[in-house]
């Protein structure tokens, strides 16, 4: 899927000695699309910003800083939640990365570690970590004293002691065998 924002850096065209620094920060119209795409009520404040440098060996890093604001809402009271993120994101690029192959494959202890592109798309970048950054179960205030019940009005709730798994069954048991 294409980025919302777009901003592709050649590593072949970088300064091979010196870090670059970078720092993409998206339009009104890309917060929009970008809260659209991501599941949100809003973005504001959106920025990445850091330096691509060279090294070690062949490698390219990638240290930057994602900062965002995130209105978004509660999971309980539907209250519109504001979430301020500030989140270092680091990676790695290495032409010699081979991926785990395999039906079962461990996760590998860099995980910022990636295979080299022949372009590094800082859109794509931001994108994935702020995906990964979002909250999926936001919680307002007023959602921290509220006691929540599935139990239909009028109903006792269900508790440990009224369900047990066996007893309907040794009840079916017993009328099948003619006992009361």
């Amino acid at each position: 899927m294409k980025p919302v924002l777009s901003h592709p850096l050649r590593p072949a065209d970088l300064p091979q000695r010196k870090p670059t620094h970078v720092r993409l920060v998206p339009d009104a119209g890309q917060l929009e699309e970008l809260a659209d795409r991501l599941g949100v009520d809003a973005l504001r404040k959106v920025r990445l910003e850091g330096e691509v440098r060279p090294g070690p060996d062949r490698d390219w890093t990638l240290d930057a800083a994602l900062g965002a604001t995130i209105i978004q809402p509660c999971r309980v009271t539907t209250d519109p939640v504001t979430t301020r993120i500030d989140e270092p994101v680091q990676r790695r690029y290495s032409p010699d990365y081979q991926a785990p192959t395999g039906d079962e494959a461990e996760m590998p202890e860099d995980d910022s570690l990636e295979p080299l592109p022949a372009i590094i798309d800082l859109g794509e970048v931001l994108e994935e970590a702020l995906a990964l950054a979002i909250p999926a179960f936001p919680r307002a205030p007023s959602a921290d004293g509220l006691a929540l019940s599935a139990t239909p009005p009028g109903a006792d709730p269900i508790d440990d002691e009224t369900i047990k798994p066996f007893a309907g069954l040794a009840a079916l048991k017993d009328k099948l065998e003619g006992k009361d």
